[in-house]
């Protein structure tokens, strides 16, 4: 079950970081937070919904929230109907104490969201004749891959951002080593480092603004133990084969440090001509040059390679 204390403290962190938050575009990202119940889950899921057109889902990446994606909605919300959901077990999701958290509730969840959504939104004839666009951010893109290939008939295409997982194979940490990364992640220090490690250009790019967004779902009840064990999980790995059959592209930072360079030769290995990678943009492509993703995005569909 899902403590009420628990969904309060998520709603009231949303409503704060809709009033509060330093970066603009943070705060009326926030302010579009609706918060639906899903069949079969327990609690209330908090879901950014803004914008007109066909519908188009975003999924953010590991460690992270729907304000990721605070540059990118604006640029999109006068083609679509964005829909922007924490994924389960992370941003300001509920966080069931008893669990499980790992790929499979991940999966689970969008599907019920995904029917949500269909049922709320999809009954007219035009919505379901254009399909759900995907968008995925680094682990996010492995999400994307993995529901595409369960959904082909309702996704229509995907656009990856620096996908993470899509090669390589689960390596679960061992218990003490999960709860020992999960304390190492909440050091102030080591999330600044890794927020400044995600842009091309850190000393411009990184301020206050950023660190805040960064780190304010770690405030989230159930972060520490909900992120222990998705790590005893494996996370997202080896997700990439069989591509999915949905048309795919691909944007990749030439400056990405989240990365390794092996991880990043193998995905390019998979990917092949998908992949366009970008001067001047680190591991979030989505924030170092929104511009570029919605433009990319709102070109002609790709085609099927």
């Amino acid at each position: 079950m899902i403590a009420s204390e628990q969904q309060d403290r998520c709603r009231t962190l949303v409503s704060e970081a809709a009033a509060g938050l330093l970066d603009p575009q943070g705060r009326q990202l926030a302010a579009q937070v609706q918060w639906w119940p899903l069949e079969g889950l327990a609690g209330d899921w908090p879901l950014a919904v803004l914008g007109e057109g066909p519908p188009l889902l975003l999924l953010h990446g590991f460690d992270s929230s729907f304000l990721e994606f605070r540059r990118l909605a604006p640029l999109l919300a006068e083609h679509h109907q964005l829909f922007i959901p924490d994924l389960h077990g992370f941003g300001f999701s509920p966080r069931p104490a008893a669990g499980p958290f790992g790929p499979g509730p991940v999966l689970d969840h969008l599907e019920r969201l995904l029917a949500a959504i269909e049922a709320r939104h999809g009954a007219g004839s035009s919505t379901r004749a254009a399909g759900l666009g995907l968008i995925g951010a680094s682990m996010g893109g492995s999400v994307a891959v993995e529901l595409a290939r369960r959904h082909p008939g309702q996704i229509q295409r995907l656009l990856l951002l620096a996908p993470a997982g899509l090669t390589g194979r689960p390596m679960p940490l061992p218990p003490l080593l999960d709860g020992l990364g999960v304390r190492f992640l909440a050091l102030p220090g080591v999330r600044r480092g890794l927020c400044r490690s995600a842009f091309a250009d850190p000393e411009s790019a990184v301020g206050p603004a950023e660190l805040e967004i960064a780190s304010l779902h770690l405030q989230a009840p159930g972060w520490a133990p909900a992120l222990a064990a998705f790590a005893r999980s494996g996370g997202f790995a080896g997700c990439g084969l069989p591509l999915p059959p949905q048309p795919l592209e691909v944007l990749w930072g030439a400056q990405d440090r989240i990365l390794r360079p092996p991880q990043k030769r193998a995905a390019v290995a998979l990917l092949g001509e998908r992949v366009r990678e970008l001067d001047a943009c680190g591991h979030l492509p989505h924030i170092d040059q929104p511009a570029t993703v919605a433009a990319t995005w709102l070109a002609r569909p790709a085609t099927v390679l």
